[in-house]
C-alpha cells in the first residue's frame, strides 16, 4: 500500500511541477498589480479558469492528501525510529571482572615522553603495583 502511495504521490509531484511551469503570469509583477489593472481588486481582474489552473489545483489538492496519507501511515507501522535520547546503551556484561593485580607485582604501562615539547617514541616501563591508600576501597 505505502509503494503505491509513493508511487502517486511522485507522479502527482511531477505533474504539478509541469504544469506551474507551463502557466503564463496574469500579470507582469506584483507591483504591476496594484497600479493601473482597471479593477477593484487587489490583484487585478480574474479570468475564467483555464485548463492548466484547474489542473493545478487538482493536483495540488491531491499532492495534499497523499502527503498527509504517506504521513500517517508512516506513524501508524510503529517502525519509527527512536530519537538518540530514547536509545539505551548496550548492557555491559557483569562477568568481565578481573581479579586485582597482586600488590608487589609489576604491570607494564605504555607511556609517550616528551622533551622540550617535542614528543618522543612511546615506551612500555614496568610499574610495581602499590597496596591501596588507608582508608579507600579496593
Amino acid at each position: 500500500m505505502i509503494y503505491l502511495l509513493t508511487t502517486i504521490h511522485v507522479i502527482v509531484c511531477l505533474f504539478l511541477v509541469v504544469v506551474v511551469l507551463l502557466q503564463s503570469g496574469k500579470a507582469a509583477d506584483l507591483a504591476g498589480a496594484f497600479g493601473g489593472m482597471g479593477s477593484q481588486t487587489v490583484f487585478g481582474p480574474r479570468g475564467s479558469a483555464t485548463v492548466l489552473s484547474k489542473a493545478t489545483t487538482i493536483a495540488a489538492a491531491l499532492f495534499m492528501v497523499t502527503s498527509l496519507s504517506l504521513s500517517i501511515l508512516a506513524t501508524r507501522n510503529g517502525g519509527a525510529v527512536p530519537a538518540i535520547f530514547d536509545k539505551k546503551a548496550p548492557a555491559q556484561q557483569k562477568n568481565n571482572k578481573q581479579a586485582p593485580p597482586p600488590v608487589g607485582s609489576s604491570l607494564p604501562i605504555q607511556v609517550t615522553p616528551s622533551v622540550n615539547g617535542q614528543p618522543q617514541p612511546a615506551q612500555t616501563i614496568p610499574v610495581q603495583v602499590q597496596p591501596p591508600p588507608q582508608g579507600q576501597k579496593k
